[in-house]
């Protein structure tokens, strides 16, 4: 099932380090699956993604749900 979220791209220096969704109306981080697409990995991005949660998969960073990104719209840039 496609969960669609808006929120903020986070660059997370956690092992590896991670790229990372915070939502902007529930709170919750999503990391994002294999780092998601390259044109989301800029930190302060607004986005709105549509993708699958991965119950299956474990990260190094382990900051939250791991978010497979199906799709995505850019609503502003990063900083």
């Amino acid at each position: 099932m496609s969960i669609t979220i808006a929120g903020t791209i986070q660059r997370v220096n956690l092992g590896p380090g991670a790229w990372a969704l915070q939502d902007e109306t529930a709170g919750t981080t999503y990391e994002l699956y294999n780092n998601g697409p390259e044109p989301l990995r800029q930190d302060g991005l607004k986005v709105k993604v549509e993708g699958k949660v991965r119950p299956d998969v474990m990260t190094f960073a382990a900051i939250g749900p791991v978010l497979d990104v199906q799709s995505f719209e850019i609503l502003t840039t990063g900083t």
